[in-house]
């Protein structure tokens, strides 16, 4: 499936790996949470690339030790009125601070991309066939002035001092 990651469609040197299939020794895998937990011992000395899926309702306290070994952390959209990725992005950038890949995959619409990358997703794995043809041709829908600051911004012109401001 089509990734699309700094304005523009590359090609994904990763996989992933669903539940029951064999996970690749070589690495630039992307591999569900549960395998992860089983088998995170076996990576101790590696320094394989590795990814893990957070399927909705999943904690971050499940893996948040883990970060610092994590390269990529794909977060499932089940469905587009699901919000709960988007704060477990904001929460993975702003009071973890990872620094890796946090990718979008499952529904992902073209409605959502500027409100994930204001979120922290920098990564998005695009199956319908009307967003990629959105983003093929640089149409992304927007608002210009946000209230309230996203990931990395400063606040802009205007906005309402005493709300949130980034890194608070």
């Amino acid at each position: 499936m089509p990734l699309y990651k700094n304005g523009s469609f590359v090609q994904d040197a990763w996989t992933t790996i669903r539940e029951g299939e064999a996970i690749s020794p070589a690495g630039h895998v992307i591999a569900p949470l549960a395998w992860w937990q089983a088998e995170r011992q076996a990576f101790d000395q590696s320094h394989v690339p590795i990814g893990v899926l957070i399927e909705p309702g999943a904690s971050i306290d499940d893996f948040i030790a883990d970060l610092p070994r994590l390269a990529v952390i794909a977060l499932v959209i089940p469905k587009f009125q699901d919000g709960r990725p988007y704060s477990m992005a904001r929460l993975l950038r702003e009071r973890h601070g990872y620094k890796g890949e946090v990718r979008a995959t499952g529904e992902v619409l073209i409605d959502q991309i500027q409100p994930m990358l204001r979120c922290g997703f920098d990564a998005f794995e695009i199956t319908d066939p009307i967003t990629q043809a959105a983003l093929e041709a640089g149409r992304i829908p927007g608002v210009a002035h946000f209230y309230q600051p996203g990931v990395n911004e400063a606040p802009q012109p205007g906005a309402r001092p005493w709300l949130r401001q980034a890194g608070r």
